[in-house]
């Protein structure tokens, strides 16, 4: 009788990356039919270990198996002809390729018989509408929205009928239905027995659809808790290491000088037009469904975007329309959203990455000077714990936390009036959102005016001075701190909105 257990099973798995050790001690059993998630902070070896099972790395050491027989994945195709298919953390669609192309990309030599253009259309279809509400199959990728390209990748892996998922941060780019019609797949995928592998950074997430937890810290396993033991407080220490943490509430900054301002602005055609202010010294959260007009909003504030209405930065000796081409000069720095494809170059350097924006700045007689560059950058790595090798790594060796705090060092370099940050801690985390919390709060405190898109409602609660909700491409509801909660921001996305808000 074979007593080897079902699922996938890892056993004191490692991998070392130079000197670095990513993973030391690794230990999973992902059963068949259950929704089994996987936290730790970043840097912790997660990622590590889902490349691992995706076949993208070959541990050092340590024993896989699949349903008792040993595992020897030697590329992502072994992996996914043994039934494992992973959906990365970066988004990775070819944009102008077809999305019902997208979704088989990749899948040939899969399948034992080849199937059909017209069965190909049948299952992606049926695919996308469980997941998405249906995508028109024809239409390039690169004209769907991130949450649209991150269902893709999703569609991707579901059309195999793998034996083993695993998503790794797929719901960081989903819009809210899309994430609650993922989660009702994800529960009809394992009660068909499918083993699920769920990686997020989002508690309530967390609390919501698993059936286990197993915490990585420091490259080791610490624990695995069922669903009847799940604590957010027991799954934070276990990630930190520190029980003793506790939470502090923010007091709201005293606002000070107008700083930024906006008339008539327009998100969409037919769209209300929206007026603002912004002041020095506050944090203005954005909040909205995906689509609602809060990402078009910090882009025309950036500059970036193009509309009619019109947003003026407010100096001492006036006014100054913003463009794309001024921010700059006029003390206006705007972080992305998509860190891969709009700010990271991940063929340089940590530092050099870093360095972009302010290169002009450290040129000495036509001549860059390396060494101020390197002050610089030491400084603001020290000010926001930047954990790497060296600064002459590539910047790919980072975790996504870690490159997060890169990107915002290069901007905080400029020394900013007004700092714009587009969903900033998507996919980093809860360790690092509170170093990040923790910096802005500082920021602020010093004069600075922060906007901060966030699709994380508990994220704005925690940040935020006031918010503005987006609904219908205007600003639907401008909620003060003093009525900032989950409940007023939710009821905001639809529709209502109490008198205080009006």
């Amino acid at each position: 009788m074979n007593n080897q257990p079902l699922g996938l099973v890892l056993a004191g798995v490692s991998k070392r990356f130079g000197a670095t050790r990513a993973l030391i001690d690794g230990d999973l059993h992902l059963r068949p039919g259950e929704i089994h998630t996987l936290l730790g902070e970043n840097g912790s070896g997660k990622s590590t270990l889902v490349k691992i099972m995706g076949g993208v790395h070959r541990p050092d050491s340590g024993a896989i198996t699949l349903d008792g027989v040993p595992v020897t994945s030697r590329s992502p195709r072994d992996a996914m002809d043994l039934g494992i298919a992973t959906v990365f953390q970066e988004v990775l669609t070819a944009g102008s390729q077809s999305v019902l192309e997208n979704v088989w990309l990749g899948s040939h030599g899969t399948f034992r018989r080849r199937l059909g253009r017209a069965e190909q259309r049948s299952i992606a279809q049926d695919v996308l509408t469980r997941i998405t509400g249906g995508i028109p199959l024809d239409l390039p990728a690169g004209q769907l929205s991130l949450s649209e390209r991150q269902s893709l990748c999703i569609a991707r892996a579901l059309v195999r009928k793998p034996k083993v998922l695993i998503l790794d941060e797929s719901t960081a780019s989903l819009d809210v239905s899309s994430r609650d019609r993922l989660f009702i797949e994800m529960r009809r995928l394992a009660a068909a027995g499918t083993a699920i592998l769920f990686i997020s950074h989002r508690m309530d997430e967390v609390a919501e659809i698993s059936d286990r937890v197993t915490v990585l810290r420091s490259g080791c396993t610490v624990s695995t808790v069922e669903r009847s033991g799940l604590s957010i407080n027991r799954l934070i220490s276990d990630m930190t290491g520190n029980s003793g943490h506790t939470e502090t509430l923010r007091q709201p900054h005293e606002p000070g000088d107008l700083i930024l301002k906006g008339a008539a602005v327009r998100l969409g055609p037919g769209s209300a037009p929206t007026d603002f202010e912004l002041r020095a010294g506050e944090i203005v959260g954005l909040a909205g469904l995906e689509g609602h007009g809060q990402d078009q909003f910090i882009k025309r504030l950036a500059g970036v975007a193009a509309g009619s209405g019109s947003v003026e930065r407010v100096l001492s000796e006036g006014t100054a329309v913003l463009t794309a081409r001024n921010g700059d000069a006029l003390g206006v720095a705007y972080l992305p959203r998509e860190r891969r494809g709009e700010s990271l170059f991940e063929s340089m350097s940590i530092r050099e990455n870093f360095a972009l924006p302010t290169l002009g700045m450290h040129r000495r007689g036509g001549l860059l000077d390396t060494r101020s560059i390197a002050r610089k950058f030491d400084a603001f790595a020290h000010l926001l714990s930047l954990r790497f090798g060296t600064a002459h790594d590539a910047i790919s060796t980072l975790s996504g936390g870690n490159q997060q705090k890169v990107l915002l060092a290069r901007w905080l370099a400029t020394d900013p009036k007004v700092l714009l940050l587009n969903d900033p801690t998507r996919g980093v985390d809860i360790g690092t959102k509170r170093e990040i919390y923790a910096i802005l709060d500082r920021l602020s405190a010093t004069g600075m005016c922060i906007v901060v898109l966030s699709s994380e409602v508990d994220e704005l609660v925690d940040l935020a001075d006031r918010v503005l909700v987006f609904r219908d491409q205007a600003v639907f509801a401008r909620i003060p701190h003093s009525e900032l909660s989950t409940e007023s921001i939710v009821a905001a996305y639809f529709g209502q909105k109490s008198e205080v808000l009006t």
